[in-house]
């Protein structure tokens, strides 16, 4: 097999688990909105109870996003590997969802993770916040997930569209 038939075998299998990755988080985020969000946002503090964190919920969302992101990171670094020699213009296509990822990375520990334990604490009693703080919290959180889950839309959009415009790229 020609060495640029198996990139492009390679990289289809890339595209499709980074397809699967970004799509069943996309999924679950979405499911947050409909679900999980309303519930614990509706009425805090009482409402922060809610919260899928300690000891009282069994599920962490972590545990389900963590390693999703994991396979996305295999997806947009195979992808970048094997869409190397691929021209410019697909080549973006290949560096989206990597940035995206890289900036979802890099914001959910730095901003999320506080707001996190700072509505947790407030909803278990360790550290109350006043009503307007923990109202504007809440405000400032899901605006800023809203934001978070937009800007996978890139990332889903161009992965699709990779795949898409795969044989065209190696010249098929």
């Amino acid at each position: 097999m020609p060495a640029q038939t198996t990139r492009s075998a390679w990289l289809s299998v890339f595209l499709w688990i980074n397809l699967f990755a970004w799509g069943v988080a996309f999924g679950g985020k979405m499911f947050e909105f409909v679900v999980v969000i309303p519930s614990w946002a509706a009425n805090p503090p009482s409402s922060l109870s809610l919260m899928p964190y300690g000891p009282r919920y069994p599920f962490n969302p972590g545990d389900f996003f963590q390693p999703l992101g994991a396979l996305a990171l295999v997806g947009c670094i195979g992808s970048l590997i094997c869409g190397w020699r691929t021209p410019a213009g697909y080549k973006v296509l290949l560096w989206v969802p990597f940035a995206v990822f890289l900036i979802i990375a890099a914001v959910t520990p730095t901003l999320f993770w506080p707001m996190i334990r700072d509505l947790y604490r407030a909803g278990t009693g360790a550290a109350p916040l006043s009503e307007s703080a923990l109202h504007g919290l809440v405000h400032k959180w899901l605006w800023y997930d809203a934001l978070r889950a937009a800007v996978e839309l890139p990332a889903l959009f161009c992965i699709v569209q990779s795949l898409i415009r795969k044989e065209r790229a190696f010249g098929a």
